[in-house]
């Protein structure tokens, strides 16, 4: 009825009464006091406001449509189709029976509960989906499921078209309308059922169209006999330099001296515009997948392995086609020119961020086996410095961000660790800023219209916040509505090496927005660049491929081609945000399989946020967070000390946001990426 009511005021904008409300929704005589009480509901939350025995729709109230974009048990996420604002936050008692990857339309309230716009889906506008996955159950031989996602899985009777004899706890796929069971996985644990759970529930895609591998086929794998227009840069010495298991290069760098004190960086991109063109099935199979998806043993890419792996690849002494940006640098690493142009390129090596490093430390097996590329290496590394010292006094946020690797023995996996990053990571972020940096000031200077992509400011309201709770740990900004990134910036380097240092960097990364693609170049924020655009990755974001595109059209002295700039951003925001989330969810699927092991071991943690259940609790070294559930914190009340931060005590001992403790593993949930934790004998001896 709730729905209803919505769409028909939606749809007047001079209100309506009660009786003119139940004959337009159809409500009987009989029921007209529950569509009253209905109305009140209503009223009290906010949604509606009622002037003269009159109901509108309350001015604080917005209808959006948009994507749901993430569903946990208790809550979800929508990113409206307009790209302003932000995620909406849907409670899971207002998700409406929606799906992750369903578009929907909500109703909207300025500030919710927690002080932010809050939504309520109304109706589920179009379906990502037409499958559910769950566990197979049974109630006296009644065959039933139990569906993974939603915020209060309940048991529902399951239909079979043919007797299948299944085990209590197998993850099965069904028909979402009819309940019918479409496909057996298998037990969350067999080799690979984590993989298609999170492949199903994330809508991602694992097969080409028949005619985005016809197409691949007919591309030949010798270069095109014409080159006209293409500088042969075959002569140079570049290379690649990515990780042990990258298996698309789709980037390569060199570099000269120009006299005494300048150089010339060259960075070159994988000519995949030449191979794809608009409209074909491979660039709608691209555009569709947005972006290639990585798992631990597996890799979903957004174009065919031919020509992912093969023919766009720069694999190391066979020659490629490419588009190169040539940057001279001064010795203050300020840009004194920039030339684009399409090429061809033959990579000297395929090199790994370890070798380098190794090198650059002075190892001597390794300076010995790459003598050749000792002296282009070390220019390279001096180079980098420059421009990160550069970047840094510019105001470019520096985060230190872990990430976990999954280790395995034997295909078991045997531990996590940190995934090591060093001085050669460093050096290609700073080569590849640089140049997307170069074409995004390009199209502005152009005039050109082309995908940007943009960090906007954070909102002052959540500035305010974070400043707010930077006090606490005696850290002062300036007003909200005059902080850069630079002050967020001096404020991660006056933690850097002591013990606040990672709740701080959450603090202030929870104040950030995310960066999306946009056909407005609004800056981005968090890197203080006035433009910036994604040109270094076309093998595997859409993006990347639009903006080689926009910039050979140019370079050919053509008019920019009518391109629907807005839809291919949304919707490559889209895609790239699920791709992450899927990614790091099978990861802490896996994390917390892990842990399964290790319930009622003892571990060193971090209280990183406040809920109303209790305190959540990131583990050291696993990176996953769980509940501390507020009766093991307290038997009082919580006491409050400011918004983003929380206090209680139990017995003589206070928790706080930012405190380290020690807890016991009481319970895991892999399949609900759930954790909880009780307070260890030793947290509580403390207490008394």
């Amino acid at each position: 009825m709730e729905k209803r009511i919505i769409s028909l005021l939606k749809r007047t904008k001079g209100g309506l009464s009660l009786p003119r409300i139940a004959a337009a929704i159809r409500v009987p005589r009989r029921d007209r006091r529950k569509l009253l009480e209905q109305l009140k509901e209503m009223e009290s939350q906010g949604i509606l406001m009622r002037l003269k025995r009159r109901y509108f729709l309350a001015p604080s109230s917005r209808i959006l449509k948009g994507e749901l974009i993430t569903v946990l048990p208790g809550f979800g996420f929508v990113t409206p189709e307009s790209g302003g604002g932000g995620d909406i936050f849907i409670p899971g008692r207002d998700l409406g029976g929606a799906l992750q990857g369903d578009t929907v339309e909500l109703v909207v309230k300025e500030e919710g509960r927690r002080g932010k716009p809050e939504g309520k889906v109304v109706k589920i506008a179009r379906k990502g989906r037409d499958a559910l996955l769950g566990l197979y159950q049974e109630n006296y031989g009644l065959p039933l499921f139990r569906p993974l996602e939603g915020p209060f899985a309940e048991e529902i009777p399951l239909r079979m078209k043919e007797k299948v004899r299944l085990q209590v706890g197998t993850i099965i796929e069904v028909d979402r309308e009819t309940k019918v069971l479409k496909k057996v996985l298998g037990k969350p644990d067999d080799p690979g059922v984590d993989a298609q759970v999170i492949i199903r529930n994330h809508n991602l895609a694992t097969r080409f169209s028949r005619g985005a591998l016809a197409e691949a086929e007919l591309i030949p794998g010798e270069l095109p006999a014409e080159l006209k227009g293409r500088r042969d840069l075959r002569d140079w010495t570049t290379m690649t330099i990515d990780g042990e298991d990258a298996q698309d290069f789709d980037d390569a760098v060199s570099i000269k001296r120009i006299g005494r004190t300048r150089h010339l960086l060259g960075v070159h991109i994988a000519d995949v515009s030449h191979y794809v063109p608009e409209k074909s099935a491979l660039d709608g199979e691209a555009y569709e997948r947005g972006t290639s998806v990585y798992f631990p043993d597996l890799t979903l890419p957004m174009l065919p392995e031919r020509l992912s792996n093969d023919i766009c690849s720069l694999r190391p002494q066979v020659p490629r086609l490419t588009v190169s940006v040539l940057l001279e640098f001064d010795e203050s690493a300020e840009v004194q020119s920039v030339e684009f142009f399409p090429s061809l390129i033959q990579t000297a090596q395929r090199m790994t961020y370890t070798s380098v490093f190794k090198i650059l430390e002075g190892d001597k097996e390794e300076r010995r086996k790459y003598a050749a590329l000792v002296s282009d290496l070390h220019m390279m590394r001096d180079l980098a410095r420059s421009l990160r010292r550069k970047r840094n006094r510019e105001g470019s946020l520096d985060f230190d961000i872990l990430e976990p690797e999954l280790i395995y023995k034997a295909g078991r996996l045997q531990s996590v660790a940190t995934l090591e990053r060093n001085e050669a990571h460093q050096l290609i972020e700073e080569f590849m800023v640089a140049a997307n940096v170069a074409v995004a000031t390009y199209f502005v200077e152009k005039g050109l219209p082309a995908v940007y992509r943009i960090h906007p400011r954070p909102s002052p309201a959540d500035l305010a916040e974070l400043r707010e709770a930077l006090t606490l740990f005696g850290l002062l900004l300036p007003e909200a509505g005059t902080i850069e990134s630079g002050d967020l910036q001096r404020v991660l380097s006056a933690v850097k090496g002591k013990p606040v240092e990672k709740f701080v960097n959450i603090l202030v990364l929870r104040a950030l927005k995310l960066a999306v693609y946009s056909e407005r170049n609004v800056g981005h924020y968090g890197l203080a660049k006035k433009n910036y655009t994604h040109f270094t990755s076309p093998i595997r974001r859409y993006p990347d491929l639009v903006v080689h595109r926009i910039l050979k059209r140019a370079l050919e002295g053509k008019k920019p081609a009518r391109l629907p700039l807005e839809a291919i951003a949304l919707q490559s925001s889209r895609r790239e945000r699920n791709a992450d989330e899927a990614e790091k969810a099978l990861v802490e699927w896996r994390i917390l399989r892990l842990l399964k092991e290790r319930l009622g071991d003892e571990f060193e943690g971090l209280i990183v946020d406040r809920a109303k259940a209790g305190f959540v609790v990131e583990l050291d070294g696993y990176f996953v967070d769980g509940l501390l559930p507020q009766s093991e914190v307290e038997r009082g009340s919580l006491r409050v000390r400011s918004r983003p931060a929380g206090r209680a005590r139990r017995g003589g001992q206070r928790f706080d946001l930012g405190q380290r403790l020690r807890v016991i593993l009481a319970a895991v949930d892999p399949l609900q990426r759930r954790l909880i934790f009780s307070l260890s004998s030793e947290q509580e001896a403390g207490s008394r």
